[in-house]
C-alpha cells in the first residue's frame, strides 16, 4: 500500500510517517513538504521518499499521488496569530493547498484522503463539549481556512465521489512539536521554558481550557483509518473529552519535572477562544480501540523528547 503525506515532515506528519513505517500493509510512504516549517530531521532516514515542494504545485502532486492508496492531508500554515498577521497566506497554505491536493486526488482516482481540521473552527460556540454537529463559529482567519478544509472535502465527496475522512484535531502535543518560533503551540512553549528555567508565560489568567491530544493518539487513529480504508464525509473530533486547564496542565508538568515552576501572565491573544473540549461520540463509534493517553505520561514522552535538544540549567 503506498500512502502519501502532505507536510509529512512537520510535527504530526513526521510521527505519522514513523507509524506508519510499523503499520503492516505499508509499503510505501511519500512525503510532501516545502520545510518551510517542517524539517528534515525529524524524517526517518530509510523508510520515506521525500519530494520538497508546495502543495500548491499540480505537477508536484502528480508526481506524488499517481499510484497512491491514500493520501493524508496534513500540511498546512497553523497558528492563530500567524494568520491574524498574514490573512492571505493562510488562506493560501490552507484553502487553495487543500484544493490542489483534493484536484490531484480527483484526477489520479486516489481511493481515499483524510484531511486535518482544526478545532478552532468551533471558535466561541457557547455549549461543551464541542460536538460535530454545531454551528461553526470560526473567530479567526486560521479557522475559517480549516473550516474551507473540511468543507471542501464534503463537497468532493458529494460531486466527485471522494472518499474522503476529515478529522477534528484539538490540540495535539507531542516529540518532534517545535517550540523554538514565535507561533509555537503552548505545550511545547511551557516545557521548552521549564527545562531552559525561564518563566511560563501565560496569556490570560490560566483558567482557559483545552482538549490536549498526545500525538500518538492521533497518528494510531489515522493509521487505523488507512489500514481499514474508511472514510465519512461528515468531520470527526479527533480528541477524547479531555477538558485541562492551562494551570492544571502547569501543575502536570510541576509533577513531571519534580519542582515548582514560575508563571508569568499576558494579556489574551486577539482570536483565542476560551474553553474547549471534544465530544468523542462520533471517534469512539469509527475508531471503538482508539488509544487515549494519561496526560502525565504524554508530558513524560514530550518531556524526555524536548530534554535531548534543550539546554537545562541546573
Amino acid at each position: 500500500m503506498k500512502v502519501v503525506v502532505t507536510g509529512g515532515a512537520g510535527f504530526i506528519g513526521s510521527n505519522l510517517v514513523r507509524e506508519l513505517a510499523g503499520t503492516p500493509g505499508v509499503s510505501r510512504i511519500v512525503v510532501v513538504d516545502d520545510l518551510s516549517t517542517g524539517s528534515l530531521d525529524n524524517l526517518p532516514d530509510d523508510s520515506v521518499e521525500l519530494l520538497v515542494g508546495s502543495i500548491l504545485d499540480p505537477d508536484l502532486l502528480d508526481e506524488a499521488v499517481v499510484g497512491a492508496d491514500s493520501v493524508v492531508h496534513l500540511a498546512a500554515l497553523g497558528s492563530v496569530p500567524r494568520s491574524i498577521e498574514d490573512p492571505m497566506r493562510s488562506h493560501h497554505a490552507n484553502a487553495t493547498g487543500t484544493l490542489t491536493v483534493l484536484e490531484a486526488v480527483r484526477r489520479h482516482g486516489v481511493p481515499q484522503i483524510v484531511l486535518a481540521s482544526s478545532s478552532s473552527v468551533y471558535g466561541d460556540h457557547p455549549v461543551l463539549p464541542r460536538q460535530e454537529t454545531q454551528r461553526p463559529m470560526p473567530v479567526s482567519p486560521y479557522a475559517v481556512s480549516k473550516l474551507a478544509t473540511e468543507s471542501y472535502a464534503r463537497a468532493y465527496a458529494a460531486c466527485f465521489g471522494l472518499r474522503v475522512l476529515p478529522f477534528r484535531f484539538f490540540n495535539v502535543f507531542g516529540p518532534r512539536q517545535p517550540a523554538d518560533h514565535a507561533y509555537a503551540a503552548v505545550v511545547p512553549r511551557f516545557v521548552s521554558a521549564a527545562l531552559d528555567g525561564r518563566p511560563l508565560h501565560v496569556l490570560g489568567d490560566g483558567r482557559q481550557t483545552r482538549d490536549f491530544t498526545y500525538v500518538g493518539s492521533v497518528t494510531g487513529v489515522i493509521a487505523d483509518a488507512i489500514v481499514r480504508r474508511l472514510h465519512a464525509p461528515d468531520v470527526v473530533n479527533l480528541a477524547f473529552g479531555r477538558r485541562i486547564s492551562l494551570l492544571e496542565l502547569i501543575g502536570e508538568l510541576e509533577a513531571v519535572l519534580g519542582r515548582h515552576l514560575t508563571v508569568e501572565y499576558g494579556p489574551v491573544r486577539p482570536g483565542d477562544v476560551r474553553d474547549s473540549q471534544a465530544d468523542y461520540a462520533r471517534l469512539r463509534q469509527l475508531f471503538p480501540d482508539a488509544r487515549q493517553y494519561p496526560l502525565r505520561a504524554a508530558l513524560e514522552s514530550t518531556v524526555d523528547w524536548m530534554s535531548g535538544l534543550l539546554p537545562v540549567n541546573h
